[in-house]
């Protein structure tokens, strides 16, 4: 990955290094933060070095790929040390969205300059890398409970608990390696889409054993990875935040070429529901996909929103209607597949037609319905004796519970075969590749964040 001839704030003294370059044959602009271990301090010229290589990427309309590692400001410079992050944080800011952000930490990343990885689009970290914003010894200070680097913000806390790393790979050549795959998938920047990626896998081949995935038991789990598999090109996925808010997958791959975002409701996780962190995770992804022109292909099946005290009082409504909103404003090419359980609010937010999907498919398995039909015949026939409303419940399901209804009132565009799920969602990408739609100039809504 030689950087070519084109270097930002050559002569500065700052230890960042910039340089437009290739990562895995695409074009970037390459930023090189703290890779001498003596000097990962962010001064105000590391800061100005960020600043000129943004500028640089918005000027050639080029991604951003930063290989980071910073201890945080120059303690010894006084106040202006601090304005090093700042000026890097408010020029990566003003990227967001124009081109992908890919930040890769390689070592640690500590205290305000942290927060950049919460900027950046895509994050990858190394195995032994580590970031937080309050270090060990002040968690101790405050909390009077030691704790280690690793495990106050190692890679494992963030791919599993924080959601602030997308990807975890072994080392800094396995980072770059990921940043290429990650790539592939992206424009360079917002006012172009992503090339269709060569394939030989054909867009109508068929995937009957997709009708053998949904368990027989209408609660049992099954993990819907094997149907983002069978619908991607060559089963290819690269699953972002796998583990953090599993009951939610967020993928990128392609179809027919087309390279795409998947979500998927993920049943072998907490039943598939909704809760604060999938919310996040979901919307998160969906913006993202908005931003850089990516197709979002929705795979549903889930019960609602998990219930609970805990979640209401930590901001359940907040953070649902984030991800409701992320749908809602997407512009991108919108395709939904039901597969089972699609009820109440979490079948509105999971991209239903009222959120304005522009194709919507269910299989003969989809209930589309307010709840199932246990918990509507309790609400319907409280007094009814166990036999009468084991044969309410049985009327409920054939009455209500099946996508055809759904189908008449318009909410689902067809019911498919399961071996026709590549070949439909194929088929719809390539009649919604010329969707447009005029977003108005300088305007944006106030996302519940």
């Amino acid at each position: 990955m030689p950087p070519v001839d084109l270097r930002a704030r050559a002569r500065s003294r700052s230890h960042v290094s910039t340089a437009v370059g290739e990562v895995a044959g695409r074009q970037a602009v390459i930023v090189r933060l703290g890779a001498d271990e003596s000097h990962r301090a962010i001064t105000t010229d590391a800061g100005e070095s960020i600043r000129a290589a943004v500028e640089l990427a918005l000027e050639k309309r080029l991604p951003i790929v930063g290989f980071v590692a910073a201890t945080g400001p120059d303690v010894g410079g006084g106040i202006t040390s601090v304005h090093g992050w700042g000026i890097a944080a408010r020029a990566l800011v003003s990227a967001s969205g124009v081109v992908p952000i890919l930040l890769c930490v390689t070592g640690p990343m500590l205290s305000g300059p942290a927060l950049l990885l919460g900027i950046a689009d895509l994050v990858v970290m190394v195995d032994d890398g580590f970031a937080f914003v309050s270090g060990p010894a002040m968690v101790e200070q405050f909390t009077g409970v030691p704790v280690a680097a690793e495990d106050l913000g190692g890679s494992a806390v963030h791919a599993a608990r924080s959601g602030v790393v997308s990807l975890v790979v072994p080392d800094g050549d396995a980072a770059a390696v990921a940043v290429g795959e990650l790539l592939r998938f992206l424009p360079p920047h917002v006012d172009e889409i992503s090339e269709r990626l060569p394939t030989g896998d054909p867009a109508d081949r068929a995937t009957p054993e997709l009708g053998d995935v949904l368990p027989a038991s209408a609660t049992g789990g099954y993990d819907v990875r094997a149907v983002l598999e069978a619908v991607a090109d060559d089963g290819a996925l690269v699953e972002l935040r796998a583990g953090w808010a599993p009951n939610l997958v967020t993928a990128l791959a392609a179809v027919d070429g087309y390279p795409v975002g998947m979500v998927a409701n993920q049943p072998q996780h907490l039943a598939g529901t909704l809760d604060i962190a999938a919310s996040q995770k979901g919307a998160r992804f969906v913006s993202f996909c908005d931003a850089f022109n990516l197709p979002i292909v929705t795979f549903v099946d889930t019960p609602g929103f998990q219930p609970g005290k805990d979640l209401e009082w930590r901001g359940m409504i907040r953070h649902g209607a984030q991800l409701a909103f992320a749908y809602a404003a997407a512009t991108v090419p919108r395709i939904c597949v039901t597969l089972r359980k699609s009820y109440g609010g979490a079948y509105i937010v999971m991209d239903s037609r009222y959120m304005g999907n522009d194709m919507a498919f269910a299989w003969p398995s989809a209930e589309i319905a307010v709840m199932g039909a246990k918990g509507a015949t309790e609400i319907l026939h409280r007094k009814a004796d166990p036999a009468e409303r084991a044969a309410l419940e049985d009327e409920y399901a054939e009455r209500l519970l099946n996508p055809y209804r759904a189908a008449e009132r318009g909410s689902v565009d067809a019911v498919i075969d399961p071996a026709d799920t590549r070949t439909e969602v194929a088929e719809a990408l390539a009649l919604l590749s010329s969707k447009r739609e005029e977003i108005p100039g300088n305007r944006h809504g106030n996302t519940p964040l």
